[in-house]
């Protein structure tokens, strides 16, 4: 999993836990984030969380299904629900808050993970 945000060509991507440092520092993660898009337009701060989900069987049959959900990078920090970069994404078709501000529940309705896992699901034949 990881974020991507297209002003910065795709970063931080599958180094977001460690992009603000080596120590998978939440807070360092976003300060590096918001200091990096600062001065660009928040018509320009487009990104996505991605998620790839990869089921392997030992006779080597793959079923690979992936999960994302659109938003962009606001300009601050807002609410305290969930982790990571929740505080600053807010997606595509919400009513402006970000993800530190949705439930567990309403951000797991749209959350690139659970989009995954019900790709996932899908591929394997257990919903339509």
């Amino acid at each position: 999993s990881g974020l991507e945000v297209d002003a910065l060509d795709g970063a931080p991507g599958v180094e977001s836990a460690y992009y603000g440092g080596g120590d998978h520092d939440d807070a360092a993660n976003r300060a590096r984030l918001v200091s990096e898009l600062s001065g660009v337009a928040v018509a320009q701060r487009t990104a996505r969380f991605r998620t790839v989900m990869v089921l392997r069987w030992p006779d080597g049959r793959e079923v690979v299904a992936e999960g994302s959900c659109e938003g962009r990078i606001g300009e601050q920090e807002k609410g305290d629900q969930g982790f990571g970069y929740d505080p600053l994404f807010v997606p595509d078709g919400s009513d402006g808050r970000t993800f530190g501000e949705h439930s567990a529940d309403e951000k797991n309705v749209i959350s690139h993970r659970s989009r995954a896992c019900l790709a996932l699901l899908t591929e394997l034949g257990f919903t339509d």
